[in-house]
């Protein structure tokens, strides 16, 4: 099964509309005027360093045996994370790594936004 994990961050007071952003920025790779900017070298390190036991095809694809395959896709404003065969947990931990970077999950197998924790 796979499927795709995105996440960004909405400037103050920006109008959120999470398809269009979705399609713009997650699928096109176009910068979007209401998303912030995001720390992309960090966020890659810091999945570089929960992956370490991982196989690093480069810093973009990291697989491992029985546990699936995952790869990145990032602009200056998104992550989209595009995963194989992947175990629950391992996704989990994708997630975790962009809440700590103020980032909630979209899912746009169910066209939903998990951002209730934030500043809306």
């Amino acid at each position: 099964m796979s499927m795709d994990l995105n996440f960004w961050k909405y400037k103050e007071g920006a109008t959120h509309n999470n398809n269009r952003v979705y399609e713009l920025a997650c699928c096109d790779g176009k910068i979007v005027e209401e998303l912030e900017r995001l720390p992309i070298d960090e966020i890659l390190k810091k999945i570089s360093s929960v992956f370490s036991d991982w196989t690093a095809l480069d810093k973009n694809h990291y697989e491992k045996e029985d546990r699936g395959a995952f790869e990145i896709f990032t602009t200056s404003q998104i992550v989209r994370f595009d995963c194989y065969d992947m175990q629950e947990d391992d996704m989990n931990s994708l997630m975790d790594i962009l809440i700590d970077f103020g980032c909630p999950l979209y899912d746009p197998q169910i066209s939903t936004r998990f951002d209730s924790w934030t500043d809306r």
